[in-house]
Order: C-alpha cells, then structure tokens, then sequence
C-alpha cells in the first residue's frame, strides 16, 4: 500500500514537471561523473532519472531521457580525456549504452502499461465495463471528504432492473449480459463526465451525481429513467427500473450510510409500485422523504 502511495503520488505532478527533473539529474549526474574522473563508472546510476521519467509520463519520454543519458556519458568521456586502444570503442560504448537504457525504458513502460490494466480489471465489471462497487465506495469516499472540505450537494441514486431474471429464463444469459451492457452504454451517454456510473451486481447499478440538488437530482433521474424505459421497449426487453436516490446536502457518514439508505428507498419502489423513482435527503442529522 505505501508503495501504491509512492506511485499515485509521483503520477500527481505534471509530464513536463518530471521531464525537467530527469534532464535535471542527467545532468547532475553527468557533472559528478566528470568530477570524480575515470576511477568509477556512473552507467548504472543513470537507470534512476530513466526509470523516474518513464513511469511518471510515458515511453517516448523515457527513451528521450535514455538518449541524453548516453549522450552524457559519450560527453564525458570525451572531456575527461578517456582513453582506449581505439577510437571505435567510443561508438561501441554509446552503442552498449544506448541499447541497455532502450531495453530498460522498455520494460519500465511494459511494467506501468500491466500494472495499470490489474488496477482496471480490479475497479471495473467485466460485463459492462464500469466501475465495480469496490470502487464505487471508494469514489464515494473520496466525494464525502471532499465535501467536508469544500461544501456542495451530491446524489447517489441506487437502481434494480425490474424483471431481469425474465429476460435471463426466456433468452438466456448471453441476451441478459447484452441487456446489461446496453443500460451501461445508455447511462454513459446521458450522464455527465463529472458524474460516476458503477454496476453493483447482478442488476443493480448505482450513480453518484456530484453538486446535484434534489431538483436537479430529479430532473437527471427523470430523464435516465425515459431513455432507459424507451431503449428496453425498442429492443422488446420486458425491463423497467426502481430506482432510490439520496440527495445529500451535508456530508454523510459514511459510504455505505448513504449506499445503505439509497438501497432500502430503492426496495421500498420495488416493493411497492416497481419503476419509479423515490427521493429523500440529507440534511447531516436525519434522512427527509
């Protein structure tokens, strides 16, 4: 976990931010490896400033780093007075060189391209492609504190697929995953960028509307609601929508209070009439329908 922190951290600044600190210990380095003469070999130390830039922007800037690197190293040689049997040693040294720190940049970007796809996989719904509930909450609790911080109203509405399992039993599960990756689709064309989609599981879905009073919380709701009723009966899927949403106008508790709350609004739809949409708020002390 500290290690995670290490790199979310270094990945805040910005590409030329890190740019301009690798060029920065380049040369550093190449000036310490001039001081100190021929008596010992900087090569390896120069992986740091490599590795640092590769990870925190991108290939082509690792590779440019890689570059300067051994251009460093051919420098110094040169006005340090280095010498060899035979010139060509210079060219074999920079050829060495330079296809080391490639291989190197290389790997450091392959490395960062995995680790980023394990934390896709790990945050997303493999149906669908949207964030799973894990990090749903995570986002919610990121939300949370920052409402602490910065007052603003936020919506979390939690959503059942009506009659999910009747699509299941007369089409199969094959039509059932295409049922759901049409909701997503459909969620992420009518939703702000701001705003955060998530499966939960099974048929269950959950939105999180940043800076959304309750009327504007209904009027986004209303409208998800229509276009989602209108896709399903164009495609003659027998699926309506409960849904439960929680308007908070100060911050709650917890992820999971406000999850919690919007869930029982949603089963009491469910329970009640099926798609429809409830509403309450929070007002810090107590939920208001």
């Amino acid at each position: 976990m500290k290690v995670q922190g290490l790199f979310k951290a270094l990945e805040s600044r910005s590409s030329l931010f890190w740019k301009v600190v690798g060029t920065i210990l380049v040369g550093l380095l190449g000036t310490a490896d001039y001081l100190t003469g021929n008596e010992f070999s900087f090569s390896l130390l120069y992986l740091a400033p490599i590795t640092l830039v590769t990870w925190t922007t991108n290939f082509s800037a690792g590779l440019f780093i890689s570059l300067l690197s051994v251009f460093m190293l051919l420098s110094v040689d040169i006005v340090a007075g280095q010498s060899y049997s035979h010139p060509i040693f210079y060219l074999l040294n920079t050829l060495v060189r330079t296809t080391f720190y490639v291989i190197h940049t290389t790997l450091v970007a392959k490395l960062k391209v995995s680790q980023r796809k394990e934390q896709l996989a790990a945050r997303t719904d493999f149906v669908t492609g949207l964030f799973n509930r894990r990090y749903f909450q995570e986002l919610l609790e990121m939300e949370i504190e920052r409402i602490r911080r910065y007052p603003h109203p936020i919506a979390v509405a939690y959503m059942d697929m009506d009659n999910f399992k009747l699509v299941n039993d007369l089409f199969g599960h094959k039509m059932g995953d295409e049922v759901l990756r049409s909701i997503a689709s459909e969620l992420k064309s009518q939703l702000r960028k701001t705003d955060i989609i998530a499966r939960l599981g099974g048929d269950e879905f959950a939105l999180l509307l940043p800076s959304a009073r309750l009327l504007e919380a209904e009027a986004v709701i209303s409208k998800v609601r229509a276009n989602l009723l209108e896709a399903m009966r164009q495609r003659n899927w027998p699926v309506t929508f409960s849904m439960g949403v929680v308007v908070c106008m100060a911050p709650p508790y917890s992820a999971e209070q406000i999850i919690d709350m919007a869930d029982e609004v949603m089963y009491e739809v469910k329970n009640d009439t099926k798609n429809d949409a409830r509403f309450v708020t929070w007002d810090g002390k107590t939920f208001r329908r």
